[in-house]
C-alpha cells in the first residue's frame, strides 16, 4: 500500500485527492501540507481523509512517513519542492507547468536520476479517449504529410483572477496564459507534432490591469520538413473555445474530434472527399477507448509505474519539452525576432535569473489576497465528452 502526501491544497489538489481515492487497494493519502494549514484541514475533512496536516515541506519530510507526493504548489515552488522530495527518496507527480524555466527542469531531472525515483509531470489531457485516438490517427499517416497545425487555447478570466498573491508575476507564476493555461494544449501539440526548429511570437497584456504577465500570445512555428504551426493563447476570449487542428495533404482532423477531406474538381476547386473521410472515421471508431480518463488515468499510471507494473507514460523529459516550447514563445515575444530550438543555457529565457532580468512587465501588480472565498475553478474543454 503506497502512502501519498499532497503538497499544496489549492483547488487543483482536489483532483489529485479524488483520483487517489479511486484506488484504495493501491494507495492511501496520509499527509497534506500547506502554507495555510486550516485550508489543508478543511480539504482533509471534505474528502474524509485521515491525514496529518503540516505547515510546510520541511515538517512534512521530517515527520511524515510516505512513499510518493503530488506537488500542487504555485509554479515557482515546483522545482525546489520536487528536488527536496526526490532527494528524500520520494516519487513525485508535479503539476503543470513542470517549472518556471528550463534550468529548473534540468535540476529536477538530475535529482530524479540521482535518487532512482520516478518523476512525472501532470498532462492529464493525454488520458482522454479522443486525444489518444487522434494521436494514433496522426501516427497512422492517413492524412499524408501534415502541412499546417494549430492550437487555439482560448480562455476567459476576469481581472480578479490575478489578485491571488502568487499570480500575475514573473517571480512566482513564471508567465501568463501561455505558461499556465495553454500549457495543456501546447503539451498535446508537441506530443503529437514534435518540437519546431524556429519560433516567432507576439506577447501582450490586453485586459488584466493587476498582472505583469501576458494575457495573450500568438506564435508561428517552422518545422524541419517546411510545415507550419500556429499557437494562440488567450485569457480574453469569451466562450473559452479550445481546439487543435491538423491539416494534412489528404484531410483535416482535430480536437474536438473532427474529420474533413476534400479533393479537386477538374478546375481545381474543391469537392468533398467522402471516401477519405469515411476511411479515417472508420479507423478512429475502431480504436479502443481510454478506460481511466484525465487525472484518474495519469495517477493510475503513476501508481502502476511505482509498483513496477507499467512504464511511466509521462516522464520529466515530456514536461521539459513542453516548457521549452513555451520558453521559446516568451523569448521571441519579449525580445523580438526568430528563436531557434533547442534553447541553450546561453539563451536569456533558459534560466530564472535571465527571465527576471529581460522579461517585459506589461502592467504592475498592485492588489493581493491570500485566498479566495470561492474556490471553484474551471478546467477547460473536456475532450472526453
Amino acid at each position: 500500500m503506497l502512502k501519498i502526501a499532497i503538497l499544496g491544497t489549492g483547488a487543483i489538489a482536489d483532483r489529485h485527492i479524488q483520483s487517489y481515492l479511486k484506488f484504495p487497494d493501491q494507495c492511501r493519502v496520509v499527509a497534506l501540507a500547506d502554507l495555510f494549514p486550516d485550508k489543508a484541514r478543511e480539504k482533509a475533512s471534505r474528502h474524509g481523509l485521515e491525514a496529518a496536516v503540516f505547515p510546510d515541506l520541511k515538517r512534512l519530510l521530517a515527520e511524515a512517513d510516505f512513499d510518493a507526493a503530488s506537488v500542487c504548489l504555485p509554479p515557482f515552488e515546483h522545482a525546489p519542492a520536487t528536488v527536496a522530495l526526490l532527494d528524500a527518496g520520494k516519487h513525485v507527480l508535479v503539476e503543470k507547468p513542470m517549472a518556471t524555466c528550463l534550468a529548473e527542469c534540468d535540476q529536477m531531472q538530475a535529482a530524479a536520476r540521482a535518487s532512482g525515483r520516478l518523476l512525472s509531470v501532470v498532462a492529464q489531457n493525454r488520458f482522454q479517449t479522443p486525444v489518444m485516438k487522434l494521436k494514433q490517427v496522426l501516427e497512422a499517416g492517413l492524412l499524408g504529410r501534415v502541412l499546417h497545425a494549430q492550437v487555439d487555447s482560448f480562455w476567459w478570466r476576469g481581472s480578479n483572477y490575478y489578485d491571488l498573491w502568487w499570480r500575475g508575476t514573473w517571480d512566482k507564476e513564471g508567465g501568463g496564459c501561455t505558461m499556465n493555461h495553454a500549457v495543456h494544449h501546447i503539451d498535446l501539440f508537441q506530443w503529437m507534432r514534435g518540437l519546431p526548429t524556429e519560433v516567432w511570437a507576439v506577447n501582450a497584456n490586453l485586459n488584466h490591469d493587476n498582472s505583469e504577465v501576458e494575457d495573450f500570445a500568438t506564435a508561428v512555428l517552422q518545422y524541419p520538413d517546411g510545415s507550419i504551426g500556429q499557437i494562440t493563447a488567450s485569457l480574453v476570449h469569451h466562450g473559452e473555445d479550445q481546439q487543435l487542428v491538423f491539416q494534412g495533404e489528404r484531410a483535416r482532423v482535430g480536437l474536438p474530434w473532427q474529420v474533413r477531406a476534400m479533393t479537386q474538381r477538374e478546375n481545381g476547386f474543391p469537392t468533398e472527399d467522402v471516401s477519405t473521410q469515411d476511411k479515417i472515421q472508420d479507423f478512429y471508431d475502431r480504436l479502443p477507448d481510454v478506460v481511466q480518463q484525465g487525472h484518474d488515468g495519469q495517477i493510475a499510471n503513476f501508481l502502476q509505474a511505482i509498483a513496477g507494473d507499467a512504464p511511466l507514460l509521462i516522464d520529466a523529459e515530456q514536461g521539459r519539452r513542453t516548457l521549452e516550447l513555451v520558453s521559446a514563445i516568451y523569448q521571441s515575444g519579449h525580445l523580438g525576432g526568430k528563436v531557434a530550438l533547442p534553447l541553450t543555457p546561453d539563451d536569456p529565457f533558459y534560466a530564472r535569473d535571465g527571465i527576471l532580468r529581460v522579461a517585459r512587465r506589461f502592467r504592475t501588480k498592485t492588489r493581493s489576497v491570500a485566498n479566495f472565498a470561492d474556490n471553484e475553478i474551471t478546467f477547460g474543454r473536456d475532450y472526453g465528452k
